[in-house]
């Protein structure tokens, strides 16, 4: 089991940037591929993006290619998610969650194979 904490969310102005961290407790973080997921107010829970648990494979949304990179440090528990260029449609509550895979450290999740969620942080961009 892992525990999941979100961090770094807050008010930034159209074409700021912020760094979103998920830290996660316990010895075996690595066994866990990790997403990130925004929802916004009245809107369906979004996939936003996402990594294996070695870091090679990546996975996100159209909307945010180019803008946003997420990396991990395994000795420190750590993914993140830089988000640059940011725009008011990127406004949502921002959740990271987690998925073992035991069998395969490339594979990346899909949007409803994740288990362990996190509270989340709020991101808001005004224009």
């Amino acid at each position: 089991q892992v525990q999941l904490v979100e961090s770094g969310g807050g008010l930034v102005q159209a074409g700021g940037s912020l760094r979103l961290s998920c830290a996660a407790s316990g010895r075996t973080f690595g066994w866990y591929a990790v997403g990130w997921f925004r929802q916004a107010p009245g809107k369906e829970r979004e996939y936003v993006a996402a990594i294996s648990r070695s870091g090679g494979t990546t996975y996100y949304v159209d909307s945010v290619k180019g803008r946003f990179t997420i990396s991990r440090h395994n000795a420190k528990n750590t993914v993140y998610l830089q988000m640059n260029s940011l725009n008011p449609e990127d406004t949502a509550v921002y959740y990271c969650a987690a998925a073992q895979r035991l069998d395969s450290t490339t594979y990346v999740p899909t949007h409803n194979e994740y288990i362990y969620w996190g509270q989340g942080t709020q991101v808001t961009v005004s224009s």
